[in-house]
């Protein structure tokens, strides 16, 4: 099974070449991992206390962070951090939480192998998904532990099923799962995994300290002036065809904040089109026109979103139409209430912020403007809103000390 994984694997890499032609995420894929081997020979010679931190993309590395930062304060260690995806490469490529940051060689017996010689870890840690049989095989070779952090399992996963014992019995080789919730410890259990430990996610530590710094974007100021914001965040078309709806009944009490997960031109200039009939602005305009006189503004470049959530009323995040819903706990931090798509059950925190009323799924703008006239008629009902919020992110911080506890106390 694993020749059969491999060829896979191969195959997937080879039609991720084929599509670097017409498609630029696949073509920084594929040239991001070119000479990786030399790139690492010349980094890691002569280094012998590398922590290896593995993310899939963006997301998976603010989750990370806490993890790492508190490492780096207590161990004098070289931390190597890897990605799978260009969406968190190309962004966090020259971030200095890391000594070493590059793209993760696909996943074959020989990179693998030639991977773990060059770097030799002392300890690996896996950001909450990426289960890369070839890497764990050979780290369990080589003794080297190996962690999963901030993971979650569900009983529908390949690896559960008959046809997956091969891979789960790589599984069970790692040194320690801590993972969000009972339910995925008890998946483990009853597969035989006793190393694992409900430990929550490490993202309520990171959007917590995100929150506690000090800064102010007076663009969102003079922007938002003494309007209502909603803020939406990491949108994609059929969340601001609905946004558009809603804005033709609310633009008299709100201003909107559009901040899309692409924010190619291309794109932009569809969103344009969508609110064509009230004044827009770009974010990169923000020096030639009047954000005070403006309607929309559209966020046209990455890493602002996490701050510009501060200023929102109400807080939209997209993705649960079609891809998955993108982080809702940067929105929630700032303690206001919350609104995505119908395709939110994956999700852990949606699903108990829905179910303690602070999130609201949607399918329809109706049913969003519907809510935002409570909120209206209702004061308190809003405040409440905003305090279970509050409240949800406190009582789950913690869990990169608890990992921490774990790991140099077994």
């Amino acid at each position: 099974m694993r020749f059969i994984y491999s060829l896979f694997i191969s195959i997937f890499a080879c039609l991720i070449k084929i599509a670097a032609f017409y498609s630029k995420k696949a073509y920084l894929w594929c040239n991001g991992r070119k000479n990786i081997f030399l790139f690492l020979e010349k980094k890691c010679s002569g280094i012998n206390n590398i922590i290896w931190f593995h993310c899939a993309s963006l997301g998976e590395f603010e989750q990370g962070k806490p993890l790492m930062e508190k490492i780096k304060q207590n161990e004098n260690v070289t931390l190597l951090l890897t990605f799978f995806s260009p969406s968190g490469f190309e962004i966090k490529k020259d971030d200095p939480i890391a000594d070493i940051i590059t793209y993760l060689p696909v996943d074959t017996p020989k990179n693998a192998r030639k991977f773990i010689h060059i770097i030799k870890p002392q300890k690996v840690f896996f950001v909450k998904y990426e289960y890369w049989y070839n890497y764990m095989h050979e780290l369990s070779q080589a003794n080297i532990p190996f962690y999963y952090v901030s993971a979650i399992f569900r009983r529908n996963q390949y690896f559960f099923k008959n046809y997956g014992t091969w891979f789960l019995n790589e599984l069970k080789k790692c040194s320690y799962f801590f993972v969000q919730n009972k339910d995925s410890k008890n998946i483990l259990m009853q597969h035989g995994i006793q190393n694992v430990a409900v430990t929550g996610d490490t993202r309520f530590d990171r959007v917590y300290e995100i929150a506690q710094q000090p800064y102010t974007l007076n663009e969102c100021l003079s922007f938002k002036n003494d309007k209502k914001l909603l803020v939406a965040g990491s949108t994609w078309m059929p969340d601001e065809k609905l946004l558009a709806q809603l804005f033709e009944q609310i633009h008299l009490h709100y201003k909107m904040v559009i901040a899309p997960h692409n924010v190619e031109k291309k794109h932009i200039e569809q969103i344009k089109k969508l609110f064509h009939s009230f004044s827009v602005v770009c974010f990169s305009e923000k020096e030639e026109k009047n954000l005070l006189n403006a309607q929309i503004l559209i966020i046209d470049s990455v890493g602002l979103l996490s701050k510009i959530y501060k200023y929102a009323d109400i807080s939209y995040i997209g993705g649960a139409f079609q891809t998955g819903l993108h982080n809702i706990l940067e929105a929630a931090v700032f303690e206001k209430p919350i609104f995505f798509g119908p395709h939110f059950h994956k999700f852990n925190e949606a699903v108990e912020l829905v179910g303690n009323g602070a999130a609201f799924s949607i399918t329809h703008a109706k049913e969003m403007e519907k809510k935002l006239i409570e909120f209206e008629n209702d004061p308190a009902y809003y405040k409440n809103t905003c305090k279970i919020c509050k409240d949800y992110i406190t009582q789950n911080l913690g869990a990169t000390d608890k990992i921490l506890n774990i790991i140099y106390n077994s």
